[in-house]
Formats: C-alpha cells, sequence, structure tokens
C-alpha cells in the first residue's frame, strides 16, 4: 500500500505506480465519492475512452417488450 499526503490547500498526489496503472494524464478530471469512511476517486472517461467499452456485453440477453396500442 502506498500512501500521499495531504497539502495545506488539501491537495493530494497520486502515486506514480497509480497514475501509470490507471493511465491517468495531467489535467484529467476525477469524480471524487465518500464511501462510509474512505475517499474514492474515478476517472471521467472520454468519448474516445469509452469506445469499445461494452465490447464484453455482446452476450446479454436482450428482450423486446411486446407493443401497446395507443389509446
Amino acid at each position: 500500500m502506498t500512501s500521499s499526503l495531504l497539502s495545506p490547500k488539501y491537495q493530494i498526489v497520486i502515486p506514480k505506480e497509480i497514475r501509470q496503472t490507471l493511465n491517468l494524464k495531467p489535467g484529467q478530471k476525477l469524480n471524487v465519492t465518500r464511501n462510509g469512511d474512505h475517499i474514492e476517486l474515478h476517472p471521467i472517461l472520454t468519448p474516445q475512452q469509452l469506445v469499445g467499452f461494452l465490447a464484453d456485453c455482446r452476450q446479454i440477453e436482450f428482450k423486446r417488450e411486446a407493443d401497446r396500442k395507443l389509446p
């Protein structure tokens, strides 16, 4: 486990190995959420980064609702 120091301006540096693993770039936006007694950071992905991320979902069965008649 790695650690970081919270600055007097409440800023934190994400350790290099985590930045590299998640392919984080300078200026990239992150969602910050509180989960109980800890903080979670989730990268906000660009449309280009989202291309193909559902490729593994092709096996999801889809059932269409029966057509309804309008009144």
